[in-house]
């Protein structure tokens, strides 16, 4: 399994690819193929011809990260970034800021929240998408799309802008995405109290994992063998909480920059009889993401990360490496509106406002602070996990161009 494709996961079922031809996923890579419209097109009548979806006018559901529900008119065959532009529309998000926001597929927990399975490529039928998993518990959900806080700034000069980032943050806090202390807690809510949504961002910003995308408990192997973590992405780093026999909550950052690639592999444990994991069911398809990690100046090390949400996490990956490139090349994240052509975009004739999010709640007294390992890890032992296995060719590795060596200054 290639990092970089973009596949389907469903309950209980292997993921599978949305373009159902093994060649598709490599020829779509190609930068002219990727932005034919002739051939994105040939993919989006593949999605609906396989699900069966006429082309007609639904009214599709989007929800906001504190929950709100923004309901649009779209047509069934309306891609993502159609999508999008008529969330947009709906909420008086101006054109050049629509680049800075992303649509998700997300599955809702029985305690609300979100767990999130991939990020809605551009040459998705969103509507058909969620529609084709035959589950309530599946929503699309609207989130900003970029790393870098700094881009804040672009952002919060829009009222609408700053709304859904606020909106957004507190609800990273309430979920305990982001790490606040108690007089941190403290002086957010007073900002809170007094409704300024600029200072309250401001202060968010320096917060650990602020901007972070949380993704469910998994397990590693680092520093040890099937070692209990909980994986965030952010801030051009992979971050992995852990709790090691008899020791408090720890925490190893992992920089994009310092991997030198990564790979996303399926597996499918054997029958009964076979050597299968304990406790897995027969075909269940087992994700992992590795990654080969400059743990020193000349030691490069594999770290392995088993998760449902492998794909997920490499898709991350790739967009900080994207976004770390864009930032070199001195170039911008602003977008500009699409247009197709024969059509124009569609606008509603009624504005729908970011409601405000409720004040935040005490922080949660269960929730430990967390030890931050050093840079070079040296808080944990380190297991040589070795190069991956043999039967992955080198094209199923993703090679990283934002990738740096470490200098003398930096041991």
């Amino acid at each position: 399994m290639r990092s970089g494709r973009t596949y389907l996961e469903e309950p209980g079922r292997s993921p599978k690819l949305l373009e159902h031809h093994s060649l598709v996923p490599t020829v779509r890579q190609d930068p002219l193929l990727g932005s034919s419209e002739t051939f994105n097109s040939f993919l989006r009548r593949a999605q609906q011809e396989t699900q069966q979806v006429p082309t007609e006018e639904v009214s599709l559901e989007v929800l906001l990260s504190n929950g709100q529900k923004v309901l649009v008119s779209v047509l069934t065959s309306d891609q993502t970034e159609d999508v999008l532009e008529a969330v947009a529309a709906k909420l008086d998000l101006p054109d050049d800021l629509i680049g800075y926001f992303s649509l998700f597929l997300v599955r809702e927990k029985e305690d609300g929240a979100f767990s999130f399975v991939r990020k809605l490529q551009e040459f998705e039928l969103p509507y058909v998408s969620v529609t084709s998993l035959r589950s309530q518990e599946y929503k699309i959900v609207l989130r900003k799309s970029y790393w870098d806080s700094a881009y804040d700034d672009d952002v919060m000069e829009n009222r609408v802008g700053l709304n859904l980032l606020y909106a957004q943050t507190v609800s990273d806090i309430e979920r305990g995405w982001i790490l606040v202390t108690k007089e941190q807690h403290r002086q957010l809510k007073s900002l809170q109290e007094k409704v300024s949504k600029k200072e309250f961002l401001r202060l968010a910003q320096t917060l650990r994992h602020y901007g972070y995308l949380r993704f469910d408990a998994c397990v590693a192997d680092f520093p040890e063998k099937d070692c209990p973590v909980v994986v965030s992405a952010g801030n051009s780093e992979l971050s992995l909480q852990l709790r090691l026999p008899g020791q408090q909550l720890r925490e190893g950052s992992f920089r994009v920059t310092r991997m030198r690639c990564w790979r996303v592999t399926s597996s499918v444990p054997l029958p009964s009889g076979g050597t299968s994991s304990p406790g897995r069911g027969r075909g269940e398809v087992r994700l992992e993401l590795a990654f080969e990690y400059l743990m020193s100046k000349d030691r490069l090390q594999w770290v392995t990360i088993t998760s449902p949400q492998a794909i997920m996490m490499s898709i991350c990956l790739q967009s900080m490496v994207d976004e770390l490139m864009v930032k070199k090349s001195g170039g911008s994240i602003r977008k500009m509106l699409r247009r197709r052509v024969g059509g124009t975009l569609r606008r509603s004739d009624s504005q729908q406002a970011v409601k405000s999010p409720p004040l935040l709640e005490s922080p949660d007294a269960s929730r430990e602070s967390m030890v931050k390992l050093s840079s070079k890890l040296s808080a944990v032992s380190l297991r040589g996990i070795g190069s991956p296995s043999t039967d992955a060719s080198a094209s199923d590795v993703h090679g990283n161009f934002a990738f740096e060596g470490i200098g003398d200054e930096d041991l």
